[in-house]
C-alpha cells in the first residue's frame, strides 16, 4: 500500500505541474504596454504608422448595399478574428522591437516566440517543414503499398499480403499525413480551431503509433507474459517468482512511463529557444530533424515487411 500511495502522490503532482504550466500566462501578454496597443488596435484598426484593413469600417460590413459576402456571419466571425490576429502581430512585433532598443531579450506572447511573418504565413518555417514531413510521408506510405502489394508475393488462397501488419501501416500514414496537414494548417494560421485540429491529430497519432509499437515491438513480452501465467496455473503456482517477474514488470512500467513524460517534455523545455532572425526556433528545427528520419523509418518498415514476408513464407513450406 506504502509504494502505491507514493506512486498516486507522484502522478498527482506531475499532473498538478502541468495544470499550472498550462494557465500561466507568457511574459509578452500581460504586458500592459501590450494588451493596451492591442485593445486601440482592435478599436481604430491603426498601430502607428500601419492600418490594419480588417478592423475599418466594421459598420460598413453590414450595409443595406454591401456585397451578399460581407453580411454573412461566417465573413463577419473571420474578419473579426483576422482583425485580432493582425493587432496582436503588430503589437508583438512593436513591443519587441522598443524590447530590443533597451537591450532586452525576446519574450513569448500568448505562448509562442514572436516570429516574422511571410505573407500569410505566421509561422513560415514550421509550416513549410510541416509540409516537407506531409510530402515524405506520403511518398513513404507509397513506396510501402506498391511494395507490399505488387513486389512481394502474396497468399495463395486470399491474395492478401504475408505482412500481418500492412493495414496497421495504412491507418498509420493516413494518421500521419493527417497530422502533418493540420500541422502545416496551424503554422500558417494560428486560431482557436487550427490549433485544436493540430493538437488534436498530433495526440491520435502519437497515441496510435504507441500502440502500433508495442503490438510490433512486444511481442516476445506477450508471449513471456503468457506463459508465465501458464506456469503459474498448470504447472507450480510460486509465490516468489511471480513476486519477482510483477515487480520487474512494475519497475519497466514506471520508468517508460517516467521517460515519456517527463524527462522528454523537460529536454524540449530546456532546449527552447527564441527564434533566430524570427524565423526558426527549436520547434522548428525538430520538425526539420524529423524529415529525414521519416524517410528512414518507412525504409525500416519495409525491410520489417520483406523480412517478415520471407520468414512466413518459410514457415509455410
Amino acid at each position: 500500500m506504502g509504494e502505491r500511495a507514493l506512486v498516486v502522490r507522484l502522478i498527482s503532482l506531475f499532473m498538478l505541474a502541468l495544470v499550472f504550466g498550462s494557465v500561466e500566462a507568457s511574459l509578452g501578454d500581460i504586458d500592459p504596454r501590450y494588451r493596451t496597443c492591442v485593445k486601440e488596435c482592435q478599436t481604430t484598426g491603426i498601430i502607428g504608422e500601419s492600418i490594419i484593413s480588417h478592423c475599418q469600417n466594421k459598420e460598413n460590413d453590414t450595409s443595406v448595399g454591401g456585397s451578399w459576402y460581407n453580411q454573412e456571419q461566417v465573413y463577419m466571425q473571420w474578419k473579426q478574428l483576422s482583425c485580432m490576429t493582425d493587432c496582436r502581430y503588430f503589437c508583438m512585433m512593436q513591443r519587441e522591437g522598443e524590447r530590443q532598443s533597451l537591450g532586452l531579450t525576446p519574450v513569448k506572447y500568448h505562448g509562442k516566440w514572436p516570429f516574422l511573418r511571410i505573407s500569410v504565413f505566421q509561422e513560415p518555417l514550421s509550416a513549410a517543414l510541416s509540409a516537407m514531413n506531409l510530402l515524405m510521408h506520403f511518398t513513404g506510405w507509397l513506396s510501402f503499398f506498391l511494395l507490399v502489394k505488387y513486389k512481394l508475393p502474396l497468399r495463395p488462397q486470399t491474395k492478401r499480403t504475408y505482412y500481418e501488419y500492412t493495414s496497421l501501416w495504412h491507418i498509420y500514414a493516413i494518421l500521419s499525413m493527417n497530422a502533418w496537414f493540420w500541422s502545416s494548417i496551424f503554422h500558417t494560421r494560428d486560431i482557436d480551431l487550427t490549433e485544436k485540429l493540430d493538437y488534436s491529430s498530433a495526440v491520435a497519432l502519437l497515441g496510435y503509433s504507441l500502440i502500433l509499437s508495442l503490438l510490433r515491438a512486444f511481442t516476445p513480452i506477450l508471449a513471456f507474459v503468457t506463459t508465465h501465467i501458464l506456469y503459474l496455473n498448470f504447472y507450480e503456482l510460486d509465490y516468489g517468482w511471480n513476486m519477482k517477474v510483477c515487480v520487474a514488470m512494475a519497475v519497466v512500467q514506471l520508468l517508460t512511463w517516467a521517460i515519456w513524460a517527463g524527462a522528454l517534455a523537460m529536454l524540449l523545455e530546456l532546449y527552447d529557444f527564441p527564434p533566430y532572425m524570427g524565423y526558426a526556433d527549436a520547434h522548428s528545427l525538430w520538425h526539420a530533424s524529423t524529415v529525414p528520419l521519416t524517410y528512414l523509418w518507412w525504409s525500416f518498415i519495409k525491410d520489417d515487411a520483406e523480412f517478415r514476408t520471407s520468414t512466413l513464407i518459410k514457415k509455410a513450406k
